[in-house]
């Protein structure tokens, strides 16, 4: 069926170009070789004395943070065309999964050639990697050429729109490529955000309210904090790829009950990785049932992302406790929590991460009154933008008290690497966090290009505002893909901090644009703080920061592909 202001003859013709699968599949190898001579290129800008130089890598930033983002294309299209592959072998791969494959191409294979967008105002391009003109002789191929000629037409924005349409109220737009048992969780987390979440998000928003404990009870009887901690600890033994679509499903909701499950995620792959046996037997039940509550305790005001210069110091004392003093920023959910991974500095003449070590922190939950009764410890509020729902605030400890037996591991000096060793799966659940705003974003925006009516016909019939919608969907495909790969190798027991970082890294960035796009389409209205597109905008913001802000993300990135 046309829509109104729509040609019968668009909406009946398919766009999808004829041997798609064949075309992409060979436009990899191209792609390939394009990053392994950049990665070439700037390897040779950052090496002195034969080795790659630190000191280098920061003076040619542009360049090493520009071969970081065309790594994390190269992976993005590998990852597209293994599950359009897959989908076409369990005959799934249909016209709207066509043109999501398709497009992406399209769209990704113009930027490689002419310039990746680290973000709205940094374009990086081949001559900032030290390449010219002649790195893309193999992006003279027919197949190159026709995808990039014709693959992201308007004609397949417009048609990948109308199906969409078509398809509203589908949980998601295109075959994810998950297995059944995946897609039944996805199902039961999807509708618990919609009855229960999405109605009050915004409410909570406007009142920088707390998420109600009753959240926090329902998902803990839904297994939200046990997720991934192993069954004789009382969790459900589930994959990363589980917790990507739960992650993905209630932040989709709202971010701040997407987030909810962070903490325990964090907290229990610290006692996982670096724990002792008893430490392991005493908190992973407590927090696989949330009857306790964890909040990550690292940043400090004047160290950001320079973990390895926490100045928090932490001392024995003669009962054998450790007493903390110092200060610390930007920790979520502190209030309501009962435990604190906790770092700091136990060895006072060292000034890197080697003097570091991590801390199992009890305190009392606080109440509004009291938010922080604990002794030795004290906090205020910091009032923030987005991402509300757990509250932002500053620490101050002076004389705060530590058992010895909550020593993580049981050994000083080892609380860097040990965080280490979670940033893999933090990094995969923020993706997949990302993913979700984004989606909640092209939920909100396409429900109300298609009511709004301008000049006679719903926004949704305009090109350009179709385009964006497209645009939206394709990039969060593309995302989505990435992360799921991640957490298959995590889920297979390969290392994935490269590929975990880089979905991250693009997540965040279309998390961004979903929102800024979402809120352009409701024009004047998506200013409003009414309308749930401006929360999704601000929410969507720190996304790009925390974790590992954007360009952090992208130097850890490119010291692994020139190490």
């Amino acid at each position: 069926m046309a829509h109104d202001g729509q040609d019968m003859t668009q909406m009946t013709t398919s766009a999808v170009l004829p041997e798609l699968l064949t075309l992409t599949r060979a436009a990899l190898p191209a792609v390939e070789t394009v990053f392994e001579r950049a990665r070439e290129a700037v390897r040779e800008m950052v090496t002195a004395d034969g080795r790659v130089s630190g000191a280098l890598i920061e003076a040619n930033q542009t360049a090493a943070h520009g071969l970081a983002w065309l790594a994390t294309y190269n992976q993005s299209l590998q990852q597209m065309q293994r599950w359009a592959d897959a989908l076409e072998a369990d005959g799934k791969f249909g016209e709207m999964e066509q043109l999501l494959h398709q497009i992406a191409f399209g769209e990704y294979l113009h930027q490689v050639a002419g310039g990746i967008p680290m973000n709205q105002g940094e374009v990086v391009r081949l001559q900032d990697m030290g390449l010219g003109w002649e790195a893309l002789s193999g992006f003279q191929s027919t197949e190159i050429q026709t995808l990039m000629a014709q693959a992201n037409s308007q004609a397949a924005r417009t048609r990948l729109v109308a199906l969409m349409e078509d398809q509203a109220g589908a949980t998601m737009f295109g075959a994810s490529g998950l297995d059944e048992e995946l897609e039944m969780i996805r199902d039961q987390f999807r509708r618990y955000a919609q009855e229960k979440v999405e109605p009050n998000a915004h409410d909570w928003h406007l009142k920088d309210e707390l998420i109600p404990i009753e959240i926090i009870e329902e998902l803990a009887e839904m297994g939200v904090f046990g997720l991934t901690i192993p069954e004789e600890f009382g969790g459900f033994g589930l994959s990363k790829a589980s917790m990507c679509v739960v992650s993905e499903e209630l932040s989709r909701g709202y971010i701040g009950v997407g987030s909810l499950g962070t903490r325990s995620e964090i907290a229990a792959e610290l006692i996982i990785a670096g724990g002792t046996d008893e430490q392991k037997a005493n908190w992973l039940p407590k927090l696989a049932s949330a009857e306790i509550l964890p909040t990550a305790v690292f940043t400090e005001p004047n160290t950001g992302s320079d973990l390895g210069s926490l100045r928090t110091r932490a001392v024995k004392n003669k009962d054998g406790e450790y007493e903390v003093t110092g200060n610390k920023t930007w920790i979520t959910h502190a209030a309501r929590t009962h435990v604190m991974t906790l770092l700091a500095r136990t060895n006072p003449d060292t000034a890197d991460h080697r003097g570091l070590s991590m801390f199992l922190a009890e305190k009392t939950p606080g109440t509004d009154e009291n938010p922080f009764p604990t002794p030795g410890m004290t906090g205020g509020e910091i009032e923030v933008l987005g991402y509300r729902g757990m509250k932002e605030y500053e620490l101050g400890f002076d004389g705060f008290k530590v058992k010895g037996e909550n020593l993580l591991g049981g050994e000083e000096g080892k609380g860097f690497k040990q965080l280490m060793e979670t940033f893999e799966s933090a990094r995969i659940q923020t993706a997949a966090r990302a993913i979700g705003v984004a989606q909640s974003a092209l939920d909100i925006a396409m429900q109300y290009a298609q009511d709004r009516k301008q000049f006679g016909k719903s926004l949704i019939n305009f090109p350009r505002v179709s385009g964006k919608l497209a645009m939206m969907a394709v990039e969060i495909m593309i995302a989505r893909q990435l992360t799921y790969f991640s957490a298959w190798e995590k889920d297979h027991g390969q290392r994935c901090d490269l590929e975990a970082g880089m979905a991250k890294l693009l997540g965040a960035r279309v998390a961004w644009a979903a929102a800024d796009n979402g809120l352009q389409i409701h024009g004047g209205n998506g200013f409003a703080l009414e309308y749930k597109i401006s929360r999704v905008l601000c929410d969507a913001r720190i996304l790009n920061i925390f974790e590992g802000a954007a360009e952090i993300q992208a130097q850890v990135i490119a010291r692994r592909l020139l190490g």
